[in-house]
């Protein structure tokens, strides 16, 4: 169907607006793009619950043992500040989940996040991404050396794409579980990517029911 011209010139200029929009704001640097290993990764089941337990590393305010939290049901999270979309919809679903609580069980209960880019992510880096989605996200990370061990504790499965040391827009796959750790320390269960804040929740007051005497 034609257009008559008025509509047509408008258009044109409704299309020229958006087009210098998003030439306006489009990132100047190299966009991250999720590759398919990284969704493989982060889709992935595992078939047995990892061991889990214990671990001691570094935040903004020193360092910080996962035994500190003992009395608190902890949500734990790996990823990375650069990630492009997996880091985001889970941390902000754990901020959901946890405003969603009581204020009574949000004294119970403590999220990290524990950067697997050490490379990167500085603590301060780390912290501060952490506070955009709540404060009471706390950022940890270590030595490539410390990194390799938890995560072999947890079943967490990482791998960089740094092509060489000026390359700052690499990717890290990384698989995208949020393992659910009760106030013994125990690692009870795990939460798949993508899991909604209100199963968070449910999952959040199950535990704290469970661990109630």
């Amino acid at each position: 169907m034609n257009l008559p011209f008025k509509h047509a010139k408008w258009l044109l200029i409704l299309l020229l607006i958006v087009a210098g929009a998003m030439v306006t704001f489009w990132p100047s640097q190299p966009m991250q793009v999720t590759t398919e290993s990284e969704r493989a990764a982060a889709t992935s089941l595992v078939s047995e619950k990892p061991p889990g337990g214990d671990f001691t590393l570094q935040s903004t305010d020193g360092p910080r043992a996962l035994s500190d939290y003992r009395g608190k049901l902890v949500l734990l999270y790996f990823g990375y500040t650069f990630c492009p979309d997996i880091c985001p919809t889970n941390l902000s679903s754990l901020s959901q989940a946890w405003q969603n609580l009581t204020p009574d069980q949000q004294e119970k209960v403590k999220i990290l996040f524990v950067s697997v880019d050490p490379e990167r992510d500085t603590l301060k880096r780390l912290q501060d991404y952490s506070d955009y989605f709540h404060s009471n996200i706390t950022g940890l990370t270590g030595t490539p050396e410390t990194l390799a061990d938890i995560a072999s504790q947890y079943g967490v499965v990482y791998q960089s794409h740094q092509t060489g040391p000026d390359d700052q827009y690499y990717a890290v796959d990384h698989s995208a579980f949020t393992y659910v750790i009760d106030p013994t320390g125990e690692l009870v269960t795990q939460l798949p990517h993508a899991t909604s804040p209100q199963t968070i929740v449910q999952t959040i007051q199950q535990q704290l029911d469970d661990t109630t005497p």
